[in-house]
This record gives C-alpha cells, sequence and structure tokens, in this order.
C-alpha cells in the first residue's frame, strides 16, 4: 500500500490517483482536495 503525499493516509489497491511530475517524481494523493492543496496551492503538508 502506499501513502497519500499530502497528508500521509494509507490508500486502498486501485483507488486515489497517481501523478507524475515533469521531473519524473511520483506523487499519490487520496483526494482531490490533497491534490489541490500540494499541487495548486503548494502547500507542504496538513495542519497539525
Amino acid at each position: 500500500m502506499v501513502k497519500c503525499t499530502f497528508c500521509g493516509e494509507q490508500l486502498e489497491r486501485g483507488t486515489g490517483k497517481m501523478y507524475v511530475q515533469k521531473d519524473g517524481k511520483v506523487l499519490y494523493f487520496c483526494s482531490s482536495k490533497c491534490e489541490k492543496n500540494k499541487i495548486k496551492l503548494k502547500r507542504k503538508g496538513p495542519r497539525k
């Protein structure tokens, strides 16, 4: 199993989204909310 790149939540097999950047780095997201926060808004991680 992989973890969400933004929030660290475990992703079940066959769920979530895999995003590949131009430099070849692979990012995994559990939801569109995490994806937007990381890519569009350029946030480091979730608030504690």
